[in-house]
C-alpha cells in the first residue's frame, strides 16, 4: 500500500473525533505532510493527533470540512471494504423490510454518514439504482460503489445510474456527466410504487435522483388524516402528498408548484392512481402569494418547500421565510384544520423548527395543538455521532 498524506491536527483539535464525529474541519489542521505522490482534492489521507497517533482514515477535500472520514481504523479502503459498507448498508434495508416489498418498490440504500459513507447517497428505484456522489472523493470511488452493489445485489439490479453532476462541489471542475456506470434502463420514466400507489419517477431528469423518498411514512400519515376534508398541497413536486391524501378520502386536492412541469408531474400520478375524473387541481404559482389570496377553504394544508437555508450564513432569512408562510396558512385553514409543515434544511435545528412555528401561531392568533411530530424514514438513518444528519423536521398541528 502506498503511504498517504497526513493531515495534522493542532493540539485538542482530536476531541470530536474521539467522539467519533465524521467531520474534520479545515481549522483544525496544524499542517499536512503530503505521502508518495501530490495531495489532491478526493485523496484517501489520515488523520493524525498533535502527539502523532493514528485517529482517522478519510477523503481529503477542500472547503471548511477538510476531511469526511470512513474509518477510525487503520485500513484498506479497496474493493472488499466498499463491498463490505454497501453490504451492511442493504442489510440493514432487510432488516426493516424494504427489500422485495410488493407494496414499495423505492427506498434509500445509502444515506451518508448515516450509513457511515459520508458524501454519498444511493436510492434504489425498482431494479435501478441511482448513485449521487457530494464528494470529490466519493465520485473517485464510484465504479467501486457500483461495483459493490452489483455484488450486494447480483440479479435483483439491472442497471446502476450515476446522478452527481449536479451535487459535487462547483469548484472541483471535475466535467462530471451524468450517466449509466453498468447497465441501462430502457425506461427512465419508470413506475415505481410506495405503500401501494404508483408514481412515475424520471431519475434522469428528476430532481434529486427522481423523488423524495425521504417523505413516505409522512406521506402514508398525511392518508390516515385526510378523509372527508379538502386538501391544499404546496411545494406539490410530483404529487406525492396529493395522491396520498386523494387515497386516504380527501374530498379535493389542490396542488400547487411555481414549476410547470412538477404539476404537469402531479397530475399524470393523480390520474396514473385515479384516472381523469380525480377531484384534483394542480396550478403552477407561487404558493406563498396563493396563501395569502385563498379563503378559508382548506381542512388539511401541507406546506413542504424546498430548503430555506442551505448553510447557516442564511439562517436568519430561512427562519423569516418559515415564519411567514406558516403564518398565512394557519391564518387561513378552516377551523379544526390540521396542518402538516415540515422543513430539510439541515441548518435548522428541530427547536429552532418549532419555536418559529410557535411565533407562526401567535401572529396567526389561532389555537394551536401539536399532535404529530415528524422526522426522515429508517432508510435514512442518522448516525448517532453526528446529529447534523436529521435534517428533516416536521409537525403536525390541529387549529380550533
Amino acid at each position: 500500500m502506498s503511504k498517504l498524506a497526513c493531515v495534522h491536527l493542532r493540539r485538542g483539535k482530536e476531541e470530536s473525533l474521539l467522539r467519533r464525529h465524521p467531520w474534520v474541519f479545515s481549522g483544525a489542521i496544524d499542517h499536512i505532510a503530503e505521502g508518495d505522490k501530490p495531495l489532491s482534492e478526493g485523496d484517501v489521507v489520515d488523520v493524525i493527533t498533535k502527539g502523532g497517533e493514528f485517529i482517522a482514515r478519510g477523503h481529503y477535500q477542500i472547503g471548511s470540512i477538510a476531511v469526511r472520514v470512513l474509518t477510525f481504523d487503520e485500513e484498506a479502503i479497496d474493493a472488499k471494504w466498499w463491498e463490505e459498507r454497501i453490504a451492511h448498508a442493504k442489510a440493514l434495508r432487510e432488516s426493516l423490510g424494504m427489500i422485495n416489498n410488493a407494496d414499495t418498490t423505492c427506498y434509500r440504500l445509502v444515506h451518508g454518514e448515516g450509513d457511515l459513507l459520508p458524501g454519498l447517497v444511493v436510492d434504489i428505484y425498482g431494479r435501478t439504482a441511482v448513485v449521487q456522489c457530494h464528494s470529490v472523493g466519493m465520485y473517485h470511488s464510484r465504479l467501486h460503489i457500483a461495483e459493490a452493489i452489483r455484488k450486494a445485489y447480483g440479479e435483483q439490479i439491472e442497471a446502476i445510474y450515476d446522478k452527481s453532476s449536479q451535487t459535487l462541489p462547483f469548484k472541483a471542475d471535475l466535467g462530471a456527466i451524468d450517466g449509466y456506470l453498468w447497465g441501462r434502463s430502457e425506461n427512465s420514466d419508470a413506475v415505481v410504487l410506495e405503500n401501494g400507489l404508483k408514481f412515475k419517477v424520471n431519475w434522469e431528469e428528476g430532481q434529486k435522483t427522481g423523488f423524495f423518498i425521504d417523505q413516505r411514512v409522512n406521506r402514508d400519515l398525511v392518508r390516515q388524516y385526510s378523509r372527508d376534508r379538502k386538501v391544499l398541497n404546496t411545494f406539490c413536486y410530483t404529487g406525492g402528498f396529493s395522491v396520498a391524501a386523494l387515497a386516504g378520502g380527501a374530498t379535493e386536492v389542490v396542488s400547487i408548484d411555481l414549476s410547470e412541469r412538477a404539476v404537469k408531474l402531479a397530475d399524470e400520478n393523480v390520474r396514473l392512481n385515479f384516472g381523469a375524473e380525480a377531484k384534483h387541481h394542480a396550478i403552477a404559482c407561487n404558493a406563498v402569494e396563493y396563501l395569502k389570496d385563498i379563503d378559508s377553504d382548506y381542512d388539511l394544508i401541507i406546506l413542504d418547500p424546498p430548503a430555506f437555508a442551505k448553510h447557516h450564513k442564511v439562517l436568519g432569512n430561512a427562519l423569516q421565510g418559515y415564519k411567514k408562510i406558516n403564518a398565512r396558512a394557519l391564518q387561513k385553514i378552516r377551523p379544526g384544520g390540521i396542518l402538516f409543515t415540515f422543513s430539510c434544511s439541515q441548518a435548522v435545528s428541530r427547536e429552532l423548527f418549532r419555536t418559529t412555528i410557535f411565533t407562526a401561531a401567535a401572529i396567526a392568533g389561532r389555537k394551536v395543538r401539536i399532535i404529530g411530530q415528524l422526522t426522515q424514514p429508517a432508510d435514512h438513518p442518522i448516525n448517532i455521532y453526528h446529529p447534523e444528519g436529521e435534517y428533516l423536521k416536521g409537525l403536525v398541528v390541529y387549529v380550533e
